[in-house]
């Protein structure tokens, strides 16, 4: 068995420190705080004029009362007013930019988060909803934080310029701060518990949603509809319960605080008023004192502030944990320069809660061979196509492309030198040419892969070619795997990956795939359920219950009846199957396949093998099935 290199070692002995909580939250605040600290800064200037604004209000109208000049007040009022209404216009514009700003941020980290981790621990993060309504949230943050800290200050000046005016109107209202102070406890606690719960449900239903909906067509099939529309509405209930929660926190808040603050105002006129009498107040005074009530008052609007606050808290915890995914370490290491794409795995574990999917597996794969990965369903086939290249990392085991860890090897070359295809690809861009090329690819190149895939056959019938948007291009299943077989054929690699990617082509087009493979330079490994692919592979290993059962040529496992029934042909004789030797060919005129598929060549018909006993061959010429196991549209063997 070949060792581990030393720094593959290494990497695995210092595993990466959790990161801390709430640093998201840090972070976005840390980002947004030259916008927040002009909030803060607009925030405590709207404050002073509003603070200002009862003294030159009192002053003018004494002044005017006694019939003297208060030209020069009536102005600061006007300029009071003006920089509160400026302020606020401020503030209000800049919160909106830095908010989306950051928004913007948080859904880049969640989304970068999420695509350098292990796709193993991306299952179940809920990416739809926090990248939508908890980033929006989160967004927040910054500017919450400024108003939430700015927004005690017009209170307390409030209260500060009634014991200013009159010290008994002041200790009249000071009476009812406690209970006030209460109440923005409660709603500090108990609103961010039900917040949390809240979003937690949302995001499980739009889990259920996004699931549903990428099987619609299998649901209406199937005549499930309102069963599926019980699963996903389930969370509703819990939905409901929290939201109730939260707005019965809030609305508690808001009616206590709403209830307060008016019998505080009342106290402090009525003081007023007694003082007004007694002649220890002017009427200027007066109208101070309820001005400075109001704003006192505004010690209610604390609550809103906080509560901002705290939803923004609850966002970026939830988006949180998608940037605080452990991402896949990479090392520094390139490929040896012409290694022949030599894949071998070295007692390779894999373990997801306590059971075990992959045990003790040991293969190599030569050099520039093919090789086809059989099995029942659930034997773990795609997780061990998923350890081949590194899409998941065994929890034990090494896996070594021409001798060379692929733990080890930077995220760059890891990536050009492995090539997958998958069952069900998914396509991105604005056109099938960008979801083929992934990135810039010259048009002769892309061609090329089309060509190879056998994917250029409908792409040239489109209206734009390649180049249709992918929105005006419907395609089949098996266009769609062709797309994703093109994608895999851009670039040259050492290790071309294929999991169960040919599942849905037409018999003839999965002849062209096959001979386009073996033309592909490297090596290659196929997940397959058709018979004719395995047995034209150079080796078959046969995974049974997360272990090898058997490896070795197809011809050979063929006699194995528990191999057969692995293609649903365990009553094939032995002898009589291509296990044993018996290759036979069929003698299809070419008018027929040029029938079947017009992009065609003639001597592809007359080059097909089949290595399939003869009991289950299909009468191409009647259509007849002379064994019902044999799907005759895909080749397959069910």
């Amino acid at each position: 068995m070949t060792a581990a290199p030393a720094d593959a070692a290494r990497a695995r002995a210092t595993p990466t420190p959790p990161p801390a909580e709430g640093r998201l939250l840090r972070e976005a605040v840390r980002r947004g705080r030259g916008p927040a600290a002009l909030v803060l800064a607009a925030t405590a200037l709207g404050a002073a004029a509003a603070v200002t604004l009862p003294l030159a209000l009192g002053r003018a109208v004494d002044l005017l009362i006694a019939r003297a000049d208060a030209g020069s007040w009536v102005l600061l009022c006007t300029a009071l007013i003006a920089t509160e209404v400026a302020t606020d216009a401020l503030v209000a514009r800049t919160g909106g930019r830095t908010g989306a700003a950051t928004t913007a941020w948080l859904r880049r980290r969640a989304l970068a988060g999420f695509l350098a981790a292990p796709p193993a621990a991306t299952t179940g993060t809920g990416l739809p909803t926090r990248l939508t309504a908890n980033a929006l949230d989160a967004g927040t943050a910054p500017v919450a934080a400024a108003t939430a800290a700015a927004a005690g200050l017009a209170p307390l000046g409030g209260l500060a310029g009634l014991f200013l005016v009159d010290p008994w109107a002041g200790a009249a209202f000071v009476c009812g701060v406690p209970l006030l102070l209460l109440i923005l406890r409660a709603l500090l606690r108990d609103g961010r518990a039900a917040l949390t719960t809240y979003q937690e449900e949302q995001g499980r239903m739009a889990r259920l949603l996004t699931g549903a909906l990428s099987g619609a067509a299998t649901i209406a099939a199937a005549g499930t509809v309102r069963a599926e529309e019980r699963r996903v509405l389930a969370p509703l209930a819990g939905m409901r319960a929290a939201g109730e929660r939260t707005w019965r926190v809030q609305g508690r808040a808001a009616g206590l605080s709403g209830a307060l603050m008016p019998l505080l105002v009342a106290a402090v006129l009525a003081v007023g008023g007694v003082r007004l009498v007694a002649g220890h107040l002017t009427p200027g005074d007066l109208l101070a004192l309820s001005r400075y009530a109001v704003l006192a008052a505004g010690a209610g609007a604390l609550a809103g502030a906080l509560n901002g606050w705290v939803r923004a808290k609850a966002g970026t915890a939830r988006v949180e944990t998608v940037t605080a995914l452990p991402p896949t370490p990479h090392g520094t290491r390139d490929l040896p320069p012409h290694g022949d794409g030599t894949l071998a795995l070295h007692g390779v574990h894999v373990t997801r809660d306590g059971v075990p999917l992959l045990d003790s597996v040991t293969l190599t794969l030569p050099g520039g061979t093919t090789t086809a990965l059989v099995g029942p369903s659930g034997s773990g086939k795609s997780l061990l196509a998923a350890v081949a290249g590194r899409l998941t990392d065994p929890d034990q085991g090494t896996v070594l492309l021409d001798g060379t860890d692929l733990r080890t090897l930077a995220a760059d070359a890891l990536r050009h030198a492995v090539a997958y295809a998958f069952e069900r690809p998914a396509l991105f861009g604005a056109t099938l040419a960008d979801a083929v090329a992934c990135g810039p690819l010259p048009e002769p190149d892309l061609r090329r892969a089309l060509r190879r895939a056998a994917a250029d056959t409908f792409t040239d019938r489109l209206p734009h070619g390649p180049r249709t948007p992918l929105p005006e291009a419907p395609l089949s299943g098996g266009e769609l795997q062709r797309l994703g077989l093109a994608r895999a054929f851009t670039r040259p690699t050492r290790l071309l990956i294929l999991d169960d990617a040919t599942s849905s082509l037409d018999t003839v087009t999965a002849h062209l795939v096959a001979r386009a493979l073996t033309d592909t330079p490297g090596t290659r490994l196929t997940v397959t359920h058709r018979l004719t692919t395995a047995a034209q592979s150079d080796q078959v290993v046969w995974l049974d219950g997360g272990r090898i059962r058997r490896t070795g040529p197809h011809s050979v496992l063929w006699r194995d009846p528990a191999y057969r029934a692995v293609f649903g042909a365990a009553g094939a004789g032995a002898g009589g199957g291509a296990g044993a030797g018996v290759r036979m060919r069929t003698d299809v005129p070419a008018d027929v396949c040029t029938e079947v598929h017009t992009d065609v060549p003639a001597d592809v018909c007359t080059d097909v093998h089949t290595d399939v006993p003869a009991d289950m061959r299909t009468d191409i010429h009647t259509g007849i099935r002379t064994d019902p196991r044999v799907d005759t549209g895909t080749g397959a063997a069910e």
